[in-house]
């Protein structure tokens, strides 16, 4: 308990938010590395993700290459992509590596949105003369945006969470304050560094899942919520119970 009051007194502590090694700076650049590296993902994924759910092919590829992915440890490949690259390159083999996390999730989240939707609902957009693209773009991708989203979702997270390795090469972010204060054993500040990693973390969770709940069509809410509402008016009622205990004469 002592510990934690340390590292929370650590945190609000003035001289941790100003000059050029502050909080707030080292929140940037850790938000920094995070947002560059979820749209470099997104813009390679979310294409790819689309073709192969509305063709339906590549999707065992995409299965194996999303499973290999994410079952490569982030530390390693980020000391073997920093050797590769250069000394001088560590900020792009970073951004690589973080890219290189990220595409398993928001592959998985655009082809499965797209998967998901109703293929009677697909027919019926051609139906009506709807071409290839547009049954893609009006129907497929605004009906598999929430599970879109929720691929962004779990990328940012795993992002947010490897980023704090990228202070072991001497990049900043809040894990900075991690991989110094172990050699120093500051467990103030080791324990101070880890709790704003997990604050933000968890602010950019609540702000994907509210998110997420926006994605949903208002036609699909509404239709969920009658349905809601037809469950419960129509559940049965218990009958009414009787006090049948016999009067003593």
């Amino acid at each position: 308990m002592n510990l934690f009051l340390e590292a929370l007194a650590w945190i609000f502590a003035p001289e941790q938010w100003s000059g050029a090694a502050s909080i707030g700076t080292a929140v940037g650049v850790h938000l920094a590395y995070t947002a560059v590296s979820v749209v470099i993902a997104a813009l390679i994924a979310v294409p790819l993700g689309w073709l192969i759910g509305h063709t339906g092919r590549g999707r065992e590829i995409a299965v194996v290459i999303s499973g290999a992915a994410r079952a490569v440890p982030s530390f390693g490949l980020l000391i073997l992509l920093v050797l590769l690259f250069g000394v001088l390159n560590r900020p792009e083999a970073s951004v690589v590596t973080f890219v290189l996390l990220a595409i398993p999730s928001i592959l998985a989240g655009a082809y499965a949105g797209v998967e998901a939707v109703d293929r009677a609902v697909r027919d019926s957009g051609r139906a009506m003369g709807m071409t290839e693209w547009q049954v893609l773009w009006r129907i497929e991708v605004p009906l598999g945006l929430p599970l879109l989203v929720a691929g962004l979702r779990s990328a940012t997270l795993q992002v947010v969470a490897t980023v704090t390795i990228a202070a072991y090469v001497a990049l900043g972010g809040l894990g900075q304050y991690i991989i110094a204060g172990i050699p120093l054993r500051r467990y103030d500040m080791v324990l101070g560094g880890a709790l704003l990693i997990i604050a933000l973390a968890l602010l950019l969770d609540l702000l994907f899942a509210v998110l997420q709940r926006v994605a949903v069509p208002r036609g699909l809410r509404a239709g969920r919520a009658a349905r809601d509402t037809r469950r419960t008016t129509s559940a049965p009622t218990a009958p009414p119970t009787t006090d049948r205990t016999p009067v003593p004469s």
